[in-house]
């Protein structure tokens, strides 16, 4: 069976023009692909459904939850008969749409008090408001000037469904001609929802624009020395074409944390394009157009496949992690790794064919050597300026890596043990990273969705509540019912953060006079008395009820105590033999969240190392292989001090950084091993074979990692918290992941090589001394 590079090869130079259609062709099926890209947003993103903690939120959110839009009134007399008027006729017209199953307020309130109708005079809607309990005129008038009215859902209902009743309260508020000098805004979970997509699609468009500029500029500054410096950005940027394409045509939603992949693989994907035309310009100073294409995809091509296949060990893991927008982001990213690399792997050659490719002539007198340089005259190695001739900044800055390496890979131990004394310590200080898992936390603090959600928040209190669901054989049964009603004023009673609870327990209560039904007869007739759009908001059949702790505004963190001071409670007043309590809801998936980030993150990262050692195995089978990783190790340590030192929080996204920075640093590292041992095929000694490599791919490498700084730089520019951060520790990384391949990777290929027994020096050297540090 052929080579796949070599037929490539054979392909590229015999049939460029067919190749290049194939290509195209496929270009304009992504483009399609894209215009299927959706976005998503909701707990789906953060807990799997498979899950058992997935699947009870799921099953409580259709059967029990409903989230709420809130309708908050502002003007200069919250009291004035026309105003309220106005409330009552718009509660009236949104009461009326399909899945609105209640609507309440302040005039519901006034009719309760006035028996069933309007107050008509100020001194009516007074006296109503000052018999009425003073927490209740709390939650409904906060100020004089302002009241909110909640809408209430139907139970169950989608994601899609609850966007479409959105878009149907702004038409009915739109059209329902207020009195002048009232505003009326909509707030809740489902408007924050569908702003955040909003900002997300914004958000992405400017992070990849931005991206691009900056690519550009990188390019034409770092890497001008070739000739069409920009054809590495228009590689990378079809291979982002064909990520989105894919994931529309697969269906692949894009979430908050997705959002952040796109910069990445521009990043890691120009990576690929530099490379190839780096080695492709190397390869045509010695020999023909056509013998340098079959080398460039012969030789760089697999190595490349390596680095990528290596890079996305890292993002796979990802998806392994028990955060589903972590696992869409290590899906986003292998897709695009591999979309860019064929990018890279197909589109230089077949440009410098249908183009002709030449190198820029270097600046500067020339002699004969550089004579047989340009002309292609078939030189076996790159041409040298001798002493006393032009060199551009590029010849001088390889010729220091070189050196640099050189005296690395002679002496190997020191910065050895300075590196990894380094990374100890950062290993201990990640430990007291904190974590953060707060959603209001992650996007931007003056998206005004956010801003009416913190006013319905200081008015109200908080809008998400802690429910308990109990299962068991007869929920409606005395004994289970005496024991729901007493656990819930319990933890009212001993805990201040809880202000209150409602269950089927306080309902019949309600409904009974203020005493719960002591008998089965009586429980069944008062039952009966509850309206069935109440009653099934907390009972679903004889076997399973739902409690529901309203809190005050809290923090995270202090919701995560709180649930799990409720958890000990339970085990302390212990429901009756028989009967099951689970804790669920959104305030239980974010505090889990932060146990889920805290252990991923380990996880996540050992098992990358794993998988990448593995791969490393199985392709080079020597003990060498570990070789890339080993650097990598010292940079995840890093990565824990510069958190630290930082002050920056761990989140759904930094989560990952351990294993991206395995997937990022992995590449650089194994290029490097690469060539150290295609210079050693050629017969040259060790130190001489890593002096070479570093020299002659150390300028692409640094390129490379630069251009890739530039691209995670743009996600410092996001408005999104969760993001800006991330691409803040990922400049971070991609710059410690570059020394680590320049800095450290010779001092391991030393360490490890002289084990397989390679001459570490050539007896010639070893007899005149060490010509290679002589300056």
């Amino acid at each position: 069976m052929k080579n796949p590079f070599d037929w490539l090869a054979h392909e590229v130079t015999t049939h460029p023009r067919r190749v290049a259609g194939v290509t195209a062709l496929i270009f304009l099926i992504a483009l399609f692909g894209v215009t299927l890209v959706t976005m998503e947003t909701g707990s789906d993103t953060y807990i799997d459904k498979n899950t058992p903690r997935g699947a009870l939120l799921s099953h409580y959110t259709d059967t029990y939850g409903s989230d709420a839009l809130m309708l908050i009134f502002e003007t200069n007399d919250i009291k004035d008969i026309e105003t309220l008027r106005y409330i009552d006729r718009l509660q009236a017209d949104i009461t009326n749409e399909q899945y609105v199953e209640r609507v309440s307020g302040l005039v519901d309130l006034l009719k309760q008090g006035n028996g069933g109708t309007l107050p008509s005079s100020s001194a009516e809607i007074n006296q109503i408001i000052d018999r009425a309990p003073p927490e209740l005129v709390g939650r409904y008038i906060p100020s004089n000037m302002m009241t909110i009215s909640v809408i209430t859902f139907q139970p169950g209902l989608s994601d899609r469904r609850q966007e479409q009743v959105l878009n149907t309260m702004r038409s009915v508020v739109s059209f329902s001609n207020p009195p002048p000098g009232i505003a009326v805004t909509i707030s809740g979970q489902p408007a924050f929802f569908q702003e955040m997509k909003k900002e997300m699609m914004s958000s992405m468009g400017v992070l990849i624009l931005a991206a691009m500029v900056l690519m550009v500029v990188a390019v034409m500054s770092l890497f001008n020395h070739v000739r069409y410096p920009l054809l590495s950005v228009m590689v990378v940027g079809s291979g982002l074409v064909l990520t989105f394409g894919f994931m529309g045509l697969s269906g692949t939603p894009i979430s908050m944390v997705v959002i952040g992949a796109f910069p990445v693989l521009i990043g890691i994907g120009i990576d690929y394009a530099i490379q190839m035309h780096s080695r492709l310009d190397e390869e045509i100073r010695k020999s023909s157009l056509t013998e340098a294409i079959i080398t460039t995809i012969t030789k760089t091509g697999p190595a490349v496949l390596i680095a990528m296949l290596a890079t996305s060990m890292g993002f796979i893991v990802m998806i392994l992690g028990p955060i589903p927008m972590v696992g869409d982001f290590g899906i986003t990213c292998t897709i695009g790794v591999m979309s860019c690399y064929l990018a890279a792997l197909i589109i230089v050659p077949v440009f410098a064919v249908l183009m002709n490719y030449r190198p820029k002539k270097p600046k500067g007198k020339l002699n004969d050597i550089d004579a047989c340089e340009l002309e292609w005259k078939g030189c076996d190695t790159v041409p040298a300026h001798p002493e006393g001739s032009h060199s551009s900044f590029i010849e001088k800055y390889d010729a220091w890596l070189g050196k640099l390496a050189y005296r690395i890979a002679k002496n190997p131990v020191p910065i050895i043990l300075v590196v990894f004394l380094v990374a100890a310590i950062g290993f201990q200080l990640d430990n007291v990273v904190p974590i953060s898992a707060d959603e209001k936390t992650f996007v931007p603090s003056e998206m005004p969705a956010l801003v009416d959600m913190n006013k319905v928040t200081r008015t109200m209190g908080a809008t998400n509540t802690i429910p308990v669901v109990v299962s068991g054989p007869n929920v409606v049964d005395p004994v289970t019912l005496a024991w729901i009603l007493d656990f819930g004023q319990y933890e009212v009673t001993r805990n201040d953060k809880i202000t209150g609870v409602t269950s089927i327990a306080t309902l019949l209560t309600q409904y009974n006079n203020g005493i719960l039904p002591l008998t089965s007869t009586d429980i069944q007739q008062t039952l009966s008395r509850i309206p069935a759009e109440t009653k099934k908001r907390y009972l679903n059949g004889n076997m399973e009820t739902v409690l529901e702790f309203s809190t005050v505004d809290m923090e995270m963190s202090q919701a995560r105590s709180q649930i799990q001071l409720i958890q000990k409670d339970i085990q302390w007043v212990t429901p009756p033999v028989g009967d099951t309590t689970r804790i669920t809801g959104s305030l239980e998936m974010f505090s889990s969240l932060m146990d889920d980030i805290s252990n991923s993150k380990m996880l996540m990262t050992v098992i990358g190392f794993v998988f990448i050692l593995g791969f490393l195995l199985l392709v080079y089978r020597k003990f060498h292989a570990v070789s890339p990783i080993i650097p990598i190790v010292a940079i995840v340590g890093w990565n824990g001090a510069i958190m630290y030192l930082l002050g920056l929080d761990y989140t759904p996204l930094t989560a990952v950084l351990g294993s991206m920075t395995i997937g990022v640093a992995s590449e650089y590292t194994v290029l490097i091993m690469e060539r150290v041992d295609e210079e050693l095929a050629r017969g040259l000694d060790l130190l001489s074979a890593i002096q070479t490599s570093v020299q002659k791919i150390g300028t692409a490498i640094t390129v490379s990692g630069l251009t890739t700084v530039f691209g995670f730089a743009a996600l410092i520019l996001s408005e999104f918290n969760i993001i800006s951060n991330f691409g803040l520790t990922t400049v971070i990384t991609v710059g410690f992941s570059l020394a680590g391949a320049i800095l450290i990777m010779p001092a391991v290929i030393s360490l490890m090589y002289r084990f397989e027994g390679h001459p570490v020096m050539a007896n010639k050297e070893k007899a005149q001394g060490d010509p290679h540090v002589s300056e």
